[in-house]
């Protein structure tokens, strides 16, 4: 039997961040998606309301991809108040080839969050338009990361946040600035922020919407990524009455678990209406958005596919600098 590679968190911290070549794995996982045969089953996930907490267990088959991941991400929303981390998780890296085991990484949710963020990054780099100026609503690690990795494609001069909690938005604001050396502010009236911004991300994990339509003004796209659970909802669905372009991860989850879903729900979009999805929007970027003035939506559940290729991505870097442990099976 051939021997496992074991990564650690911090094994993979010191080998995979947000850059450039991560992003680029991640959009190559998502053109697979629209011209390739991969295999990916719909998310496993359960509820366990008795601990506001949430289980999702994602995986796909990409062609081309030496391996294949199953990804366990537990969140556990009370957890900060017994002093532990909401979110952690691990991944499996099996052998495309034999389907034996290549790699446990123990990576505690770090791969979930540089996949997610690498993700809005492919929609920011396919989606949005000139970008003077960025917005985030939520205050969490993923409105960092988010922000980070726009920043690598569509580098703007400053970046606004909004927050439930305004002492958190103005701790978000100040971590921003340092780690992108740019001007951002803490934004108390949402509304504001969109008016001032060409790119918005959601983050939050909110249950009713947190971003109007009346606050859509032409040239704006929205990258919204909380939504990735039934009953989730950051964006109004009149929303969807009112944009240029509308762009699932994966439309079948979206209209599971997306923004979609209420969109659905509210009547604001049809179960017959079709769209393409943002590996098709990669592979062909006429599918997107057309004009500098067209407002544009992409919906971002998260994806197996999106695991197996940052699974991949981490063992390789991990191996080209002797990073791990082994077992010897």
């Amino acid at each position: 039997m051939p021997d496992v590679t074991v990564l650690t968190e911090s094994d993979l911290r010191s080998v995979v961040s947000i850059d450039l070549e991560a992003i680029d794995v991640v959009e190559r996982a998502f053109a697979a998606l629209a011209t390739s045969e991969v295999v990916m089953p719909p998310i496993l996930s359960m509820e366990i309301p008795a601990a506001n907490g949430e289980v999702d267990v994602k995986t796909a088959y990409i062609p081309g991809f030496g391996g294949f991941a199953i990804k366990v991400s537990p969140g556990f929303f009370d957890n900060p108040k017994l002093g532990l981390p909401s979110l952690n998780g691990l991944m499996i890296l099996f052998s495309a080839k034999t389907g034996l085991v290549e790699a446990l990484l123990l990576d505690n949710g770090y791969l979930t969050d540089v996949r997610t963020a690498a993700a809005g990054a492919v929609a920011a780099r396919h989606l949005a338009s000139e970008t003077r100026t960025a917005g985030v609503m939520g205050t969490g690690v993923q409105a960092r990361l988010q922000i980070e990795a726009a920043f690598k494609v569509r580098p703007f001069e400053r970046v606004l946040v909004w927050g439930r909690d305004s002492a958190k938005a103005e701790a978000c604001a100040a971590d921003l600035a340092e780690r992108l050396g740019i001007e951002t502010l803490a934004q108390p009236d949402p509304a504001r922020l969109l008016a001032e911004c060409q790119l918005v991300v959601t983050t939050t994990p909110a249950r009713s919407p947190i971003l109007r339509a009346d606050w859509l003004h032409p040239g704006l796209h929205i990258t919204a990524m909380g939504s990735d659970q039934g009953g989730k909802n950051e964006i109004e669905p009149e929303v969807f009455s009112r944009i240029d372009a509308y762009v699932p991860d994966r439309l079948s989850q979206c209209e599971a678990l997306g923004e979609l879903r209420a969109a659905l729900e509210a009547g604001t979009v049809t179960a017959a209406a079709s769209f393409d999805e943002l590996g098709a929007v990669v592979a062909t970027p006429t599918l997107g958005r057309r004009s500098p003035e067209d407002i544009t939506l992409c919906d971002l559940t998260g994806t197996g596919a999106q695991d197996t290729a940052i699974a991949t991505f981490a063992l390789e870097r991990a191996k080209r600098q002797a990073v791990g442990s082994v077992i010897r099976t």
